[in-house]
């Protein structure tokens, strides 16, 4: 006798009960990108429905996020001067810090994580200090200034830090800063592996951050290498983060599955901005069923083992997971 697996497909409310991952609101991570001014929001044309907002456009946007029963965001900061160090990053009364203290003071419940690198705060659009002989970046040099931008974080109220930029020893850095000035229960959120990934293309127009030379392929991962994939997100579970992260999702699913079978650790991915905006392509020339196939794409990530998302998507998804209108 042969085994008739559609006797648990046929009946709607069965398909319900046995499936094997469901998609939440709890699962998101908005991003959030804040400039100076006062009444700004800009639509990113290459990332529909993304915006560079000022920080009284961001708090209306917070109150969204809430009321769609989103909890968290990640915050990312972009300065109006930038320097070769990135100064603004480095300064308690920067555009980040401020930002946070004001978010955290009207949405003390939002959980607000932010992203500690230099790419949006530096003239040149790297990541840290300059190596002008490697041509790259200075990587015990920007531990040093990361471990001065995760203290402002922690003092104007992170509740987790993400840093992004994949500089050997971050994790080890940043945990030695905290704990010795009193913020041992701080998280860390790493960037644990991050491929140096086309994907990434809008991002830079919505944080401006684009190199102005070069590329991040010294310091960010080889997208051919399985194996060094694996080892750094364990070494930064070694050296004491509290949530790992894969950075490009879509295309990187064999990663998210081998990380998480080899680490106990919660396990994120980062649905980039490239694979959003393919979508919204997608959705505008008429080509795809959009809203299933976000959703499809949704869930493709926790069926690789991803415990949370950050995602363009965000807002969209909660609409339709608290509309019930049932795309899987």
């Amino acid at each position: 006798m042969f085994k008739r697996y559609r006797r648990l497909r046929l009946n709607e409310s069965l398909r319900d009960m046995v499936r094997e991952n469901n998609i939440s609101v709890n699962d998101f991570i908005y991003p959030l990108f804040v400039v100076e001014g006062q009444g700004i929001k800009n639509e990113i044309s290459s990332m529909p429905g993304v915006f560079q907002m000022s920080l009284d456009e961001i708090l209306k946007e917070c109150q969204e996020i809430i009321n769609l029963g989103i909890k968290s965001i990640i915050l990312f900061g972009i300065p109006n001067l930038k320097d070769s160090i990135g100064s603004d990053a480095l300064d308690e009364n920067g555009i980040i810090a401020r930002s946070l203290r004001a978010i955290k003071e009207k949405f003390p419940t939002l959980f607000v994580i932010t992203d500690l690198c230099f790419c949006e705060y530096t003239d040149h659009g790297h990541c840290g200090i300059l190596d002008h002989v490697c041509k790259s970046v200075d990587n015990d040099a920007t531990l040093e200034i990361s471990a001065k931008q995760a203290l402002i974080h922690a003092k104007a109220g992170a509740d987790m830090i993400a840093p992004s930029g994949m500089m050997d020893g971050i994790i080890y850095t940043l945990r030695k800063a905290l704990d010795e000035n009193g913020y041992e229960n701080l998280p860390i959120m790493s960037y644990s592996t991050k491929f140096a990934s086309a994907y990434y293309g809008p991002f830079r127009d919505v944080a401006q951050s684009a190199p102005s030379f070069g590329d991040r392929k010294s310091y960010q991962m080889d997208p051919a290498n399985r194996l060094e994939a694996i080892s750094e997100s364990l070494e930064d579970e070694s050296q004491g983060a509290d949530i790992l992260m894969v950075k490009p999702a879509l295309a990187y699913l064999d990663i998210i599955r081998d990380i998480k079978e080899r680490s106990r650790l919660p396990l994120c991915v980062y649905n980039v901005s490239g694979e959003y905006a393919l979508l919204k392509a997608g959705q505008k020339a008429g080509v795809i069923d959009y809203e299933r196939v976000m959703m499809e794409t949704m869930i493709s990530f926790k069926r690789a083992g991803a415990n949370l998302i950050i995602s363009y998507h965000a807002k969209e998804v909660a609409k339709i997971l608290n509309s019930n209108k049932g795309y899987l």
